[in-house]
């Protein structure tokens, strides 16, 4: 909750109270002067709803004491439906703001409200459980650096939004100074001091909220000068973004054509020869043009091409400082179905969009080049750390296992039959009973996305074009690209490392993928000293300068690292640990996963002993239940409760 201050430097200065205390005949009247101040805004066209919610009131006297030279200041909005975002949304969100290097001095970012310095995030997440929703604003003052107290700052804000809104506020902020523009990042509960639902007027959010905060701003710093006016405008003539002097220059054209005698107007003759300048400057990039003399036709596609390009030149600039001056071509991952995976080590990560919680990592590639890789939605930051080994590919073939089940369904139904797959699919090497369980892994997964429909125990009815639209499918969960995790330890870790490893698969493929330069290169010398490890281990023999690895290589090495880690479990629990045999189902209770060399595994629990289990993702949500996997080659097909129906491969 916040808390209201009066500083001595404000104790005469006269301020109105929350609208919550003043009289209902005092409250009709500012209503009915401000709907009449408004009125005609409204007639021109205003927003939908605009007068609902708390601070439709404000809104339209907020920012009436601007002048053209106030302080300018950028404020993004979300509102996010907790029951549609996740359970998880909101902490995860909490997390990633107040996580390492955002400080001032590159340190962790620190939360914090109206009353602490250290605010208690967890604490913040459970009080708002209930919350039907939540605001998520990113404050950005053009001259935030200058402010030096962006904790006072934001907590002034706060408080005037209190007073607009008419209610106490419930928040916590965190600043965030590893960007060329301070910024911070607010957190507001959604329920107002009396527990109801905290709404908001829509001309608050987009208008009413900035211009307190261009008020408070101006006043601390006072009014920008002429010349910080002007350089600021300079600075934007040749830039390759959208810019202010962009959305001028849109506001004055009628059908993307513009007479330059408008520029002559009193309110623009300042600027005129900065537009002028800046015209030109898109004429050269193709995105305005001289039509005839005085007249000029901006590219409709400009403003859309401008901000592609500004987000082009971040993306750069981030990789650049990523590489901390080594030399490498950079690439941005642009995933197709032609597109070739993508492996390297993460030399950086963090936040393409900080509102949306939306990664990028940067990846040192085995290829020589550098390469910034967008992560698709709710992909944590966290699952991959600096230094692991990672894969990035693009999804846009049609899977196989949709073709085996068009090829399998007949007159629209499919029937999930051990000896039809058998006869159907004869390919050497494969298992009916994997096939099997991989159909119906795959058949539930698009049941849920509605493509088709179970009519009974294993009996399905199937679309024509299943290929094609599990295709479309794919794409749309997946956002087109899949980031793999391929090892958690970095490959100067792995070359002695007890387990399997990344470099231990390389060796044991047919891919030729160390060499060439950069982060290749240090492949192709670690592959070598794991190459030496494993001779000691006498895991692997060398005859001349070829190495003959041992028979069931990967398996020895998990087994033993797996060995390793059960005895501390024994040592910890008393229980003894049984090894999973393939071909057999293993059940007990969830207790907890363990990260290894050889991977993630979950500890089963059967009562007299427990077994290590190769972990998925599905399982986590049911830690603390029963839960069956079937082993077979070393994975693990994962049966959830008692149902058959419920099998994750």
């Amino acid at each position: 909750m916040s808390r209201r201050r009066n500083d001595e430097s404000e104790q005469f200065k006269v301020r109105s109270n929350a609208p919550k205390n003043r009289g209902q005949t005092f409250i009709n009247s500012v209503i009915r002067q401000a709907n009449k101040a408004g009125s005609r805004a409204r007639k021109a066209g205003g927003r939908p709803g605009a007068r609902l919610g708390r601070g439709h009131v404000a809104a339209r006297f907020a920012g009436q004491s601007l002048a053209p030279n106030a302080r300018r200041v950028t404020i993004k909005t979300r509102l996010v439906n907790l029951s549609k975002a996740g359970k998880r949304s909101s902490i995860t969100h909490l997390r990633y703001i107040e996580r390492e290097g955002v400080g001032r001095d590159g340190q962790q970012g620190r939360a914090y409200s109206a009353l602490s310095d250290d605010a208690d995030l967890v604490d913040f997440e459970q009080r708002g459980r209930k919350d039907r929703h939540q605001f998520r604003f990113i404050v950005s003052p053009e001259d935030a650096a200058e402010l030096e107290d962006l904790h006072r700052y934001t907590r002034d804000l706060m408080q005037r939004m209190e007073q607009d809104l008419g209610t106490q506020l419930e928040w916590v902020a965190v600043d965030h100074w590893n960007t060329d523009n301070p910024h911070t990042h607010i957190v507001l509960g959604g329920r107002d001091d009396q527990g109801s639902d905290l709404i908001i007027s829509r001309d608050y959010i987009a208008d009413g909220m900035r211009q307190r905060a261009c008020e408070l701003a101006t006043d601390w710093l006072g009014p920008r000068t002429e010349l910080e006016i002007q350089r600021s405008l300079q600075r934007e003539v040749e830039q390759e973004r959208w810019t202010g002097l962009d959305r001028t220059l849109k506001r004055e054209a009628e059908d993307g054509l513009l007479d330059m005698q408008k520029l002559a107007e009193p309110h623009l003759k300042r600027q005129r020869l900065l537009l002028i300048g800046r015209l030109q400057r898109l004429q050269r990039m193709g995105l305005a043009s001289e039509r005839q003399p005085g007249g000029w036709m901006i590219h409709p596609e400009a403003e859309r091409t401008l901000r592609s390009m500004g987000e082009r030149g971040d993306i750069i600039r981030t990789m650049q400082r990523a590489m901390s001056g080594r030399q490498r071509e950079l690439n941005v991952f642009e995933p197709g179905e032609d597109e070739r995976p993508i492996i390297g080590r993460v030399a950086a990560k963090g936040l393409a969009d900080e509102l949306n919680d939306r990664g990028y990592l940067v990846l040192d590639g085995v290829d020589g080049k550098a390469h910034y890789v967008a992560l698709p939605a709710k992909v944590e930051l966290g699952e991959f750390p600096m230094g692991a080994v990672v894969e990035a590919t693009g999804v846009g073939k049609v899977r196989a296992v949709d073709r085996d089940i068009a090829s399998l369904t007949e007159e629209g139904l499919y029937r999930i039959d051990l000896h039809q797959i058998q006869r159907t699919l004869n390919a050497p090497g494969r298992d009916p009973e994997d096939v099997l369980t991989s159909h119906r892994r795959r058949l539930e997964a698009l049941r849920r996305a509605g493509i088709v429909e179970r009519l009974g125990d294993d009996v399905w009815r199937v679309p024509a074009d299943l290929p094609e639209q599990g295709r479309q499918y794919d794409r749309q969960h997946s956002g087109g690209i899949v980031v793999t995790l391929k090892s958690h330890l970095p490959i100067e870790r792995q070359a002695r490392a007890i387990g399997v490893t990344w470099l231990d698969q390389q060796l044991t493929g047919d891919r030729d993928i160390g060499g060439g330069q950069g982060f290749g290169a240090e492949v192709n010398k670690a592959l070598q000293q794991r190459a030496d490890f494993l001779v000691e281990e006498g895991l692997a023999e060398k005859r001349g300068r070829r190495v003959i690895l041992a028979r069931n290589l990967l398996t020895t090495l998990r087994n033993k690292e797996l060995t390793k880690a059960a005895e501390v479990i024994t040592a910890e629990t008393g229980l003894e640990y049984r090894q999973p045999s393939d071909g057999k189902r293993v059940s007990g209770i969830y207790r907890r996963s363990l990260m290894l060399n050889s991977g993630r595994f979950a500890m089963l629990d059967d009562g007299m002993g427990f077994s290590l289990v190769p972990w998925k993702p599905v399982i986590e949500k049911r830690i603390g239940q029963q839960v069956s996997a079937l082993i077979r080659n070393g994975a693990a097909s994962w049966e959830l409760g008692i149902s058959r129906g419920k099998t994750i491969g």
